[in-house]
């Protein structure tokens, strides 16, 4: 009873796990008007001061080895921008911290060309440090899982897993659902989560804005908690502490 309410509160200390979501980083300066997917670098900076003296960031990967380690946090960032590459990624050099970022291998590999890019390079990817960068799962096509067949969705997965393997990059089986979305109802469910399997994947995250809780106890409905480009810091801090805002 004790553990159920410690976890309800967001106070379990071992077992709890924020996994916080972002996507794009850009300078306040170039940020267009009202961008919810896009946290300032300033913010970002401020934040991960936040984060160092307060949690510990680990990856994925890191968690069967840390199951006794307090104040978890994953950072994971989606898309595999390249204002991450020049945003994100020198901050947590500087303040020795941890990122997985989850890469749609199909965006980047028909944005490569583009001299107006928005997407790291295969090469860019392949060069960030593995100490302060996980990379794992985010589909190839970036489609909506709840919207296309079972049999689109294993193609897309399976797509993801191989070019990632094409290109000699290295990546944990953690998927993460495009736009949070995947098949809910009865057996359509239960036949995706066997494809999930089947495919080798770990675990899966959707949204949800709540604290996860390691070991999953459904590891294919992880929910991470969304930091906006418009939270303020007193809001950022709230959704650590609970994970919610809104109740």
């Amino acid at each position: 009873m004790l553990k159920f309410v410690k976890r309800t509160l967001g106070f379990s200390k071992t077992d709890s796990v924020r996994i916080l979501m972002y996507h794009k980083i850009l300078p306040e300066k170039e940020i267009p008007g009202r961008d919810t997917l896009t946290v300032s670098a300033e913010n970002l900076e401020k934040q991960l001061k936040y984060i160092k003296s307060n949690y510990n960031t680990l990856f994925f990967n890191d968690l069967n080895t840390n199951t006794q380690l307090k104040h978890k946090l994953i950072l994971t960032f989606d898309d595999g921008y390249l204002n991450n590459l020049q945003h994100l990624i020198p901050l947590l050099e500087k303040y020795q911290q941890k990122a997985t970022i989850f890469i749609p291998t199909g965006l980047i590999q028909n944005n490569q060309e583009d001299t107006k890019r928005e997407m790291m390079t295969f090469d860019e990817i392949r060069s960030l440090n593995p100490k302060y960068v996980e990379i794992a799962l985010h589909s190839h096509s970036h489609r909506n899982y709840s919207q296309i067949s079972l049999q689109e969705a294993a193609d897309d997965i399976h797509e993801n897993i191989r070019t990632l393997e094409e290109k000699e990059i290295p990546f944990t089986k953690v998927l993460a659902y495009p736009y949070g979305k995947f098949p809910k109802k009865g057996e359509q469910k239960k036949e995706f989560f066997s494809i999930l399997e089947k495919a080798g994947i770990t675990s899966a995250v959707r949204i949800g804005n709540n604290i996860a809780y390691y070991p999953w106890k459904n590891k294919f409905e992880i929910k991470r908690i969304d930091i906006k480009g418009d939270d303020s810091f007193s809001t950022f801090k709230w959704k650590l502490r609970l994970g919610k805002i809104k109740f």
